[in-house]
């Protein structure tokens, strides 16, 4: 073989060595979070999404790490939204929206309105539905709850948020133990102090409370009267 022929093939193979080993680092593809399993060197690694550069044990070290951070529920989707026509409503928090032709029951991230049977539920059920009934909405999806329903924001067709629109006209509360928005919150304050929605009631039972029975009593005390 002619000396510069040799050098040419040499090293030739020699930039195909190298560009392999850039292009392939470790094993494993990239999961829907971003992230995989590293079998070369142990454990899971992030390359995108909110913990790009960052190796945890396992994949369930992440998602508890990603739990705690969190300010809903707990999530177990990654992040999404998608767009779909509003068929159902089931009360202030709770709506079916048609996604890939097939409904999908949404509960409305951040708040929390009065119940069924609970003062004020009736009422907070026909607020969300003439505000999304019909509309084609924007579903901003973080998680999944153990109910099974998709944990989002909810857009209207004029971009104001359904989940806020509720708390502002009095028809929610904000649900502060799964969320720290401060616009939510100071949305609750204001339609406080308007007397709006529920607010004239001079004692609003909060629907987690209905939920465990407390206010079920508290309730029926005053009817017995």
């Amino acid at each position: 073989m002619p000396h510069p022929f040799r050098f040419s093939f040499f090293f030739a193979l020699l930039i195909s060595a190298l560009s392999a080993g850039v292009a392939a680092p470790h094993g494993g593809g990239l999961d829907a979070y971003g992230c995989h399993h590293n079998r070369k060197q142990g454990g899971y690694h992030c390359h995108r999404g909110e913990f790009a550069g960052q190796t945890f044990a396992s994949q369930s070290e992440m998602l508890a790490s990603r739990q705690r951070s969190f300010t809903a529920f707990p999530p177990t989707l990654p992040i999404s939204q998608f767009s779909g026509k509003v068929v159902g409503v089931t009360d202030g928090d709770t709506i079916t929206v048609l996604h890939a032709r097939r409904p999908e029951r949404i509960r409305l991230t951040g708040i929390d309105a009065p119940e069924k049977g609970q003062p004020f539920g009736e009422r907070a059920r026909q607020f969300a539905a003439r505000a999304a009934f019909g509309h084609e909405v924007t579903v901003r999806v973080s998680g999944r709850d153990r109910y099974g329903r998709l944990l989002a924001e909810v857009l209207l067709p004029d971009g104001r948020s359904l989940n806020q629109e509720l708390v502002r006209a009095g028809y929610a509360w904000w649900y502060r133990r799964y969320s720290n928005d401060a616009v939510l919150a100071e949305l609750e304050a204001q339609a406080r102090l308007a007397r709006v929605g529920l607010w004239p009631d001079p004692h609003p039972v909060a629907p987690w409370e209905w939920r465990n029975g407390r206010a079920r009593a508290a309730v029926a005390v005053p009817a017995g009267r």
